[in-house]
């Protein structure tokens, strides 16, 4: 459901620091919005070394950036706390100052977006959507959950 793309450019991350941070986004996403932990999925990609612009010139410092594509339907409150609190645990995470941190949400229609082989639920119809899922699904995504 949330699919988060962290991009670090100008520096590494390690393991232990990506670890971390898909745990932190992960924990963020559910709590905030009370989606189950198995919908998160967490990337991680880094930009090649001066592959990384801003206003045509080259970006030299260490720079962090979040995209995550969420399904729509929350309030702006809602998403106004999913990227500040997204915001903290990238901080937290990479030590980089948060003037080094992006963060940005897209919301997409449930009903354009297919994981695990199905249609994706309107927020807040999760457990309906559960429910209606082949035995061996939900065993494997109970598995998953945190």
């Amino acid at each position: 459901m949330p699919t988060y793309t962290v991009t670090n450019s100008n520096f590494n991350l390690s393991s232990k620091q990506q670890k971390n941070l898909a745990e932190g986004i992960t924990k963020v996403h559910n709590v905030v919005t009370g989606a189950n932990t198995y919908f998160a999925q967490v990337i991680f990609n880094k930009t090649k070394k001066n592959n990384h612009f801003m206003g045509g010139k080259k970006v030299k410092e260490p720079s962090l950036f979040l995209l995550g594509q969420i399904r729509a339907g929350r309030s702006k409150e809602v998403k106004d706390k999913l990227i500040a609190d997204l915001k903290d645990v990238l901080v937290k995470n990479s030590k980089l100052d948060e003037t080094q941190v992006w963060v940005y949400i897209n919301d997409l229609p449930p009903s354009q977006m297919i994981e695990y082989g199905a249609v994706l639920p309107e927020s807040g119809k999760e457990k309906e959507w559960f429910a209606s899922l082949p035995g061996k699904l939900k065993k494997k995504l109970s598995a998953i959950e945190s």
